[in-house]
């Protein structure tokens, strides 16, 4: 099945239901225009190594609106949140009217009053994936607009594998006849959580019970029935000695010297070696999509800015289906919008028609503080399996455990 038919399937099936849903839940009143002055200038913080691409665009909208677009680059992760806390309240004109940060701290950047909810047409939701805006939700409410997404894939070496294969099965085959050759067929971090939840998920587990954005952070699914067979499988392949062991760096020594022929891993890496193809991850052995967590960014308009209507504007601007072909081009940064998936960019691009399969079945990493209790306990018990071969049940009864405790 083609690409083109696999997305124009997923937009007719539960994709939209489930994006139709957040629309009628979400309306919005946008304000008029007239009932805010315009301003002369405007601050936005990106992140850095992305000024290029934002230079042309903040162009775009200053001959649009007449608004003088300020920007800076600042380290997405921790200085722009610092920052916002320091200048935001000050009131000094440092602080910021738009800025980019990852979906996952938008719950805490909420709790903290730093971000507001962004107002727009129900078109504008509706011009992006679904699961990129649920990224976006806190609370039955968007705070932000998503400006790029990424997610695991599967890397191989063409060398080695003809072609992607395209169930897990077939590369337990394809790795035991390779140890037979001293070789491995495949690696997955699965000795931490991250990379494991997408067997967990494909089996039918979850994080936190998830109700349209709402995550109950007391419904935890990661002991349950479906988790524990997922825990089991993943142990598995350890048992059988055909996951390689060490850091990324000797991981990436493995797979450059022909003695690793895939792995799971950011959609990102190895993307210029042209022995190198990606393909969504394989399908699991009880016939389901192995899935993988969402990463997203987005634009924020900032609890502080003078000008919400102008603010949104420009998020509104930033995030429009032209200027995500054109950040796309310049950074590779992969666009949210729904009607990226009909560009020819994807058909000219194996790393792009991978993405664009495997993001049907990514979800977002939950966006609620509590998510930062899951991480150790879980990244523990999974090494505990893989490495120690504890018993999974006992293992993620422990985690879920100490997860609740804290």
């Amino acid at each position: 099945m083609s690409i083109f038919l696999i997305m124009m399937a997923s937009a007719c099936g539960t994709d939209s239901d489930k994006e139709n849903r957040i629309v009628k839940d979400n309306k919005k009143t946008v304000e008029e225009a007239t009932e805010e002055a315009k301003p002369e200038k405007m601050i936005i913080w990106e992140e850095k190594g992305k000024a290029e691409a934002l230079k042309p665009v903040i162009e775009g909208f200053e001959k649009e609106y007449g608004i003088k677009v300020v920007h800076e680059e600042l380290e997405i992760a921790e200085e722009m949140h610092d920052r916002l806390r320091r200048d935001g309240p000050i009131g000094n004109g440092k602080a910021p009217d738009v800025v980019t940060f990852s979906h996952r701290q938008v719950g805490q950047l909420v709790k903290e009053g730093l971000i507001q909810e962004v107002k727009v047409e129900d078109e504008v939701i509706d011009a992006f994936h679904e699961s990129s805006i649920r990224a976006e939700m806190y609370q039955d409410k968007v705070f932000g607009l998503p400006k790029s997404v990424n997610t695991s894939v599967l890397i191989y070496n063409k060398k080695i594998l003809s072609k992607a294969p395209e169930t897990m099965n077939d590369l337990y085959k394809i790795s035991k006849k390779l140890r037979k050759e001293k070789a491995y067929g495949f690696h997955a971090e699965w000795n931490g959580f991250h990379d494991a939840y997408g067997v967990m998920a494909g089996m039918g587990s979850y994080v936190f019970n998830d109700k349209n954005g709402n995550f109950n952070p007391s419904d935890i699914g990661l002991n349950d029935k479906h988790a524990i067979k997922a825990a089991a499988y993943i142990q598995k392949w350890y048992k059988a000695n055909l996951i390689p062991k060490g850091d990324g760096a000797a991981i990436e020594k493995l797979y450059s010297q022909g003695e690793l022929a895939s792995f799971l891993g950011d959609a990102n890496s190895f993307s210029g070696k042209r022995e190198t193809g990606m393909a969504p991850l394989p399908e699991l052995p009880n016939g389901k999509p192995m899935k993988s967590f969402l990463e997203v960014k987005g634009w924020h308009v900032t609890a502080f800015t003078k000008h919400p209507y102008w603010s949104t504007k420009l998020v509104e601007y930033l995030t429009s289906d032209e200027q995500a072909i054109q950040r796309y081009e310049t950074t590779g940064d992969f666009p949210p919008n729904k009607s990226f998936s009909h560009n020819k960019l994807i058909k000219e691009n194996e790393r792009a028609q991978a993405l664009s399969i495997q993001l049907q079945y990514a979800e977002p990493v939950p966006n609620i503080p509590e998510m930062n209790k899951v991480w150790r306990p879980m990244d523990s018990a999974m090494n505990r399996i893989t490495m120690e071969n504890a018993k999974p049940k006992r293992a993620l009864d422990e985690a879920v455990k100490a997860i609740k405790k804290e």
